[in-house]
C-alpha cells in the first residue's frame, strides 16, 4: 500500500504534499476506495472563505493537491518544499494509467459546452487507444437531462470520472453526486476539456516553470480580472499569516 500524502494547512484548508500523487489514487482504485480530488488554489482558497460549502467540502476531501502559484508559495513561506501539481497533469497521467488497465477503468468526461467533452475524449482515444471512455456529456443539462446523466452514470460506473463544471461549481457537483460511483475517483478539472479539445492552449513551459501561469490565463481571458483580484488578497493574507 502506498504512504498516504501527509497534510499541511493552508490559510485552514488540507493541502496534501507528496511527489506521487497518481500512485496514490491508483492503489485506491486497486482497493474499490472512491476519492475526491480537489486541486487548490488562491482563488478557491479565497472563494472559500465566503462560501462554508466549498470549504467544507474541502476539508472532507480524500486528496487537495496544490495547482496554483500562489499555494505553493504559501507552504514555500512555512518550510514545506513541494512541487506544484498541475489538475491538468495529474490528471492527464490518471488517463494514461487508466489506458493500462483498460476495461477495468473505465472513464467519464463531463462538463464544459456542447461537444467539448466529446472532442476532448476523442483526443484521448487517440493518444491513448486502450482508454475504455464509456461516455461524455456537456455540463450545460436541463434539470430532466441530469437526471437521465445521472442513471447513466450510475449504470455504467466509471472508475474515473472528470468533472469539467468550473470552480465552486464542479466541487459542489463532485460532493453531491459521488456516492452514484462509491468507488470512482473524481476530480473537477476546470478548463481542462477546452484544452485537450484544442479549443485553448496552455501556458508556455517558462511561464508554467515561473508561476506565471495564471497571467498567460488573464491574457487569453482578460474578463477573468476580477477574479484574479483574489490573486494579491491571497498574498496578503499569506503573509499576514506567516507574520503572525
Amino acid at each position: 500500500m502506498v504512504e498516504a500524502p501527509k497534510q499541511f494547512s493552508v490559510l485552514g484548508l488540507p493541502v496534501h504534499l507528496s511527489d506521487h500523487y497518481d500512485h496514490w489514487l491508483s492503489d485506491r482504485l486497486k482497493q474499490g476506495l472512491g476519492s475526491h480530488v480537489v486541486t487548490l488554489n488562491s482563488e478557491m482558497v479565497i472563494q472559500s472563505e465566503r462560501n462554508d460549502a466549498l470549504a467544507s467540502i474541502i476539508r472532507k476531501a480524500e486528496l487537495v493537491i496544490p495547482d496554483g502559484a500562489g499555494v505553493i508559495l504559501y507552504l514555500l513561506l512555512h518550510g514545506q518544499r513541494q512541487q506544484r501539481c498541475p489538475g491538468i497533469e495529474l490528471a492527464e497521467s490518471l488517463l494514461r494509467q487508466a489506458g493500462q488497465w483498460g476495461e477495468s477503468c473505465p472513464v467519464f468526461f463531463y462538463g464544459g459546452a456542447p461537444g467539448v467533452a466529446e472532442k476532448a475524449a476523442e483526443v484521448w482515444h487517440q493518444k491513448v487507444p486502450q482508454l475504455a471512455i464509456v461516455g461524455t456529456e456537456h455540463g450545460y443539462l436541463s434539470p430532466e437531462a441530469e437526471e437521465e446523466f445521472k442513471l447513466t452514470l450510475k449504470d455504467k460506473q466509471p472508475k474515473l470520472i472528470l468533472v469539467g463544471l468550473g470552480v465552486p461549481r464542479q466541487e459542489l457537483w463532485i460532493a453531491q453526486h459521488r456516492h452514484l460511483c462509491s468507488q470512482a475517483i473524481w476530480i473537477g478539472v476546470g478548463g481542462s476539456f477546452d484544452i485537450w479539445a484544442g479549443i485553448k492552449s496552455r501556458a508556455p513551459g517558462w511561464l508554467r516553470n515561473n508561476h506565471l501561469e495564471w497571467l498567460y490565463r488573464l491574457y487569453q481571458e482578460p474578463w477573468r480580472w476580477r477574479r484574479m483580484m483574489a490573486l494579491p488578497q491571497f498574498a496578503l493574507k499569506a503573509l499576514a499569516d506567516r507574520l503572525a
